[in-house]
């Protein structure tokens, strides 16, 4: 039996009291149970049990001074495995008391209040568990989701001293000591001072919600207007950090991976990283006057974090001596072509994890956790290129369909024409999406313009960019004449400064397309935008491709040119050298 596949042996005591003598002190109806009335239950609460007994008199005063003793006399059902004072002192106790106090005065949520996550619900769990020497030994979730031993004669590596008392609203055992809390992969940041900078970041960025889990709380009727009432009510932590992760850190049904740079390092990356996520002034002030989560400061801080978790379940030991996936790659060539443009793309996957010098795994301390480890350096391996800094395909019939951007014809003269290249194609495969966009001109007398929006960019990164001409035999392949004459263009990248002013760059020089072909014109090298359009709204245009026909009259009168433009995608390819 898996252990940790049974999270609840005993939900409202449906499966230990259906075993005869197995357990003790266990009813032959535990609805009676509820009520309170049951043969075998002895008189009061938990509390009252607790509290009247001389040798739990340091562990009351923790519950107490935590607020633990209200729901302990309440209805909810709860196991309590009690340390007796005779090796948890006063002093322990104090100890305890104290960091509660200290938790709560610097705004800790109580659900991350040391003394409670660590030493009161990890020694409460919910609903009924019993004992019995017949039965085999299995593990236990806590109030905190860990993931203690029970035994006839042991949890969580302490004796048992007493077992199976039964109360109106629970279960109470006396054990020897303390159990030993053992953090999973989020929480062990909250214990390495070397790692202060994650755990700011981690912890204080991302808002938690409580989520109510029907499928494990336990009914316990209906009321008045027909709605259930649940005699316990079962939540859980969810943080949207872990949305953006694709991983639940905290989830002790999981194995992880977590690499994290050091203090030093943190502050390394972070310097490095702010030049590309540089906002004009008037989204900087928008956020400062609209918003506690700083743009600027998440994103900078998200580029580290983000391709830095790895689930056991994808990453086995075979896997890895090829390459680590990370909880964001995207695991198929269709996700990689919906994600990042392009199936041949693999941000946040790295070949070779392993390998000294450059594995990303190379140099560091491994730290157990109960859900994984964490993976401690000061020499940080992932390249921006290989996350964050991605190559950028636009394509030009998502910018006209799907995001709702039109491009801008000054004076409108074409018409967007959306063409499938089909599987008899020779051109099938060879354009993107296999779909591109023509703009035929509604008057053949005159040039024509078009204006793309080109949203997401980084600041300060050095940008190859492309865009893709079609031929009109991609479309058509009894395509003759004037439609297979090249097209004369030219380009211009218009773009804000650091300033927020609009800023008209150079024109390039006339270009002609070559017939019959696609082919990738390269409209700048190493281009470097002033400011960053990450998660800024993509109908507020700060980056723009204008691009103009260049065919003269007598060009389009005898048919050696044409003005019909065909668009597959625009490119932006971070410069490498």
């Amino acid at each position: 039996m898996n252990s940790k596949s049974i999270k609840h042996l005993l939900m409202a005591g449906l499966v230990s009291c259906g075993m005869a003598a197995a357990t003790t002190a266990c009813t032959d109806t535990w609805d009676d149970h509820y009520d309170g009335v049951s043969t075998g239950v002895n008189d009061g609460s938990l509390w009252k049990a607790i509290k009247d007994n001389g040798n739990l008199r340091n562990f009351a005063s923790v519950a107490e001074a935590c607020g633990y003793d209200v729901r302990l006399n309440g209805s909810q059902v709860f196991t309590v495995f009690a340390p007796t004072d005779d090796q948890f002192s006063a002093a322990d106790a104090q100890a305890l008391i104290a960091a509660y106090e200290a938790d709560k005065a610097r705004g800790i949520r109580e659900e991350d209040n040391s003394t409670v996550k660590e030493f009161l619900q990890n020694h409460i769990a919910l609903f009924n568990y019993s004992v019995s020497q017949s039965l085999a030994d299995t593990s236990i979730v806590m109030m905190n989701g860990k993931y203690q031993q029970l035994g006839y004669n042991t949890f969580g590596g302490s004796q048992l001293l007493s077992r199976n008392q039964l109360f109106g609203n629970g279960v109470l055992y006396t054990v020897e000591k303390q159990a030993k809390f053992f953090p999973n992969v989020f929480e062990y940041f909250t214990k390495d001072a070397d790692l202060d900078s994650v755990r700011t970041f981690l912890y204080n960025q991302y808002h938690y919600v409580n989520e109510f889990q029907e499928d494990k709380s336990v009914e316990g009727g209906l009321d008045e207007k027909g709605r259930t009432v649940y005699l316990d009510s079962v939540f859980e932590q969810k943080n949207e950090l872990f949305d953006l992760l694709n991983a639940e850190l905290n989830d002790e049904d999981s194995t992880y991976w977590m690499l994290a740079p050091t203090n030093a390092e943190w502050k390394r990356l972070v310097e490095k990283y702010t030049p590309y996520f540089n906002y004009e002034p008037q989204v900087k002030d928008l956020l400062r006057e609209g918003t506690v989560d700083s743009l600027i400061y998440t994103n900078i801080r998200m580029a580290i974090v983000e391709g830095t978790v790895f689930s056991r379940t994808t990453n086995t030991d075979k896997m890895l001596r090829d390459s680590a996936m990370s909880t964001n790659c995207a695991l198929t060539s269709t996700a990689r072509k919906a994600f990042w443009g392009s199936d041949t793309l693999h941000y946040y996957q790295y070949m070779n994890p392993q390998a000294a010098p450059d594995g990303v795994f190379a140099s560091t301390e491994n730290v157990q956790c109960s859900n994984g480890q964490v993976m401690k350096t000061d020499n940080w391996k992932i390249r921006p290129t290989e996350t964050f800094m991605r190559e950028r395909v636009l394509e030009i019939e998502d910018i006209i369909k799907e995001r709702g951007i039109h491009p801008v014809d000054s004076v409108e003269t074409t018409t967007p024409v959306y063409v499938d290249v089909t599987p008899d194609n020779p051109f099938y495969g060879q354009v993107s999406n296999n779909m591109y966009v023509e703009f035929s001109q509604n008057y053949n007398t005159m040039n024509h313009n078009i204006t793309f929006n080109i949203p997401r960019v980084l600041s300060n990164v050095p940008y190859d960019i492309y865009i893709v001409a079609v031929p009109a035999l991609a479309g058509d392949t009894t395509a003759v004449g004037v439609s297979r004459t090249p097209v004369k263009m030219r380009f211009r990248l218009n773009y804000h400064d650091a300033d927020g002013n609009e800023v008209a760059g150079k024109m390039t020089s006339n270009f002609t397309t070559e017939v019959d072909s696609v082919q990738w014109i390269k409209i700048a090298d190493k281009f470097s935008f002033p400011v960053c359009t990450y998660g800024v709204d993509e109908s507020d245009t700060q980056a723009t491709l204008y691009v103009e026909t260049r065919v003269g009259s007598g060009e389009a009168s005898n048919g050696t040119a044409q003005r019909t433009m065909r668009f597959d995608c625009i490119v932006l390819k971070p410069h490498e050298e």
